[in-house]
C-alpha cells in the first residue's frame, strides 16, 4: 500500500470484507462486492481508487476480515452502447421478439464499471433494431437478470412489442420460473413469501426485508428435491423486485448457494455467483397474441451440483 494521492473524484463505494473475501487478492475479491469483472477492478486499483483509511491499496492486497475499503468511481460521462460481437444464446427469435438464454456472468446493460461486454452489446451486434423504451443505454431490455444469475430472458426489438411486453409482466400475464438450489431442508413443502423489500441501509448495493417503507416483493416456492443439507426449490415471481428470489430465501433462511451478497459463506461447490437459474418463460405473442413457452436448461454448472447432491457428494 502507499500513501493516498490527490485528485481522485468521483462516486464513492463503501465496502467491508466479509469471510467469503478474506485472504483474497484485492482484484479477486472487491470485483464480487463490486460486482464488476476483475479486469475492471484492476484498473481502479492501478489509478489509486481503492482506498483503507489513508492508504492506496495495490492488486495483491491480501484483504482481511472486517477491512473497510472504499472504491471511488470515475465520473463517466454518458455513452451509447456500441455493437459488439459476443456469444449469444438464442432460443428463438422472430419480427419483434428475441428469447435468450442468457449465460451467468453476463451483465444485462451498461451501467458504471461495465461499459462493454453485456448483453446490449451482443444485441445490438445481432439485432438490426431494437426498441428504445428504456432509453439509449437499454436498447432491447424488457426485463432484466442479475450478473450472476443464469437463464431466461425477452427482448423486444420494436417499441410496440417492447410496451406489450412490459404490460403483461406487470400484469402477471407473463409468468417467470425459477430454479434454485439453496442451503438448508425447508420446512414447507411449498409456500408464498410477502414482505416488503428496500435497499439496505447499511449497504447500498443490498436488498432487505424492511417493515415500512419498501415495494411489495412476493414469491411463490415449492420444494422439488431435498438433500438434507441442501434443497432444489422452484420459485415464481408475482413481482419484479431487485435480488427478489436471493433476498426471500434468505428472508426465510435458505440463502442461494453461492450468492456472494446474501449468503457469504464458502461452498463446497464450484460455481461462480448463486446457484439461480431463469428456467421459464409464458407469454402471449405481442403481434399474432398466440401463448408461448420457452425454457432454459440448466447451465452446466447447476447441473453438476444437482447430481453431486443426488449421490450425496457435498460433505
Amino acid at each position: 500500500m502507499e500513501d493516498i494521492r490527490d485528485g481522485i473524484s468521483g462516486e464513492q463505494r463503501s465496502l467491508v470484507i466479509t469471510e467469503a473475501e478474506a485472504g483474497q487478492r484485492a482484484d479477486v475479491g472487491l470485483a464480487v462486492l463490486l460486482d464488476t469483472t476483475r479486469s475492471n477492478m484492476q484498473k481502479l486499483l492501478e489509478e489509486g481508487r481503492v482506498v483503507k483509511g489513508a492508504k492506496v491499496l495495490k492488486c495483491n492486497y491480501k484483504l482481511k476480515l472486517g477491512d473497510a475499503v472504499t472504491v471511488t468511481l470515475p465520473e463517466e460521462a454518458p455513452t451509447t452502447p456500441q455493437p459488439e460481437k459476443l456469444p449469444l444464446d438464442i432460443i428463438y427469435e422472430d419480427e419483434d421478439v428475441i428469447v435468450i438464454n442468457k449465460a451467468r456472468g453476463m451483465v444485462v446493460h451498461p451501467a458504471a464499471g461495465n461499459a462493454t461486454g453485456t448483453l446490449v452489446n451482443a444485441l445490438l451486434y445481432h439485432c438490426d433494431q431494437l426498441s428504445h423504451c428504456n432509453g439509449e443505454e437499454r436498447p432491447g431490455i424488457v426485463h432484466r437478470l442479475d450478473k450472476d444469475t443464469s437463464g431466461i430472458m425477452i427482448c423486444a426489438k420494436n417499441d410496440a412489442a417492447h410496451k406489450d411486453l412490459a404490460a403483461q409482466i406487470q400484469s402477471k400475464e407473463a409468468q417467470r420460473t425459477y430454479l434454485a438450489v439453496v442451503r438448508g431442508n425447508l420446512k414447507e413443502d411449498e409456500g408464498v413469501i410477502e414482505t416488503q423489500i428496500a435497499r439496505d441501509k447499511e449497504d447500498r448495493k443490498k436488498m432487505a426485508v424492511v417493515e415500512e417503507g419498501g415495494r411489495q416483493a412476493i414469491t411463490t416456492f415449492k420444494v422439488l428435491e431435498r438433500f438434507g443439507k441442501y434443497t432444489l426449490v422452484q420459485c415464481k415471481l408475482q413481482t419484479g423486485r431487485t435480488h427478489q428470489i436471493r433476498v426471500h430465501m434468505e428472508y426465510l433462511g435458505y440463502p442461494v448457494v453461492g450468492d456472494p451478497k446474501y449468503s457469504p459463506r464458502k461452498t463446497p461447490f464450484s460455481i461462480k455467483g448463486q446457484a439461480l437459474h431463469s428456467l421459464t418463460l409464458s407469454f402471449r405473442h405481442p403481434r399474432t397474441g398466440v401463448r408461448m413457452e420457452f425454457e432454459a436448461p440448466l447451465p452446466e454448472d447447476m447441473h453438476k451440483i444437482v447430481t453431486r447432491l443426488r449421490l450425496g457428494q457435498f460433505n
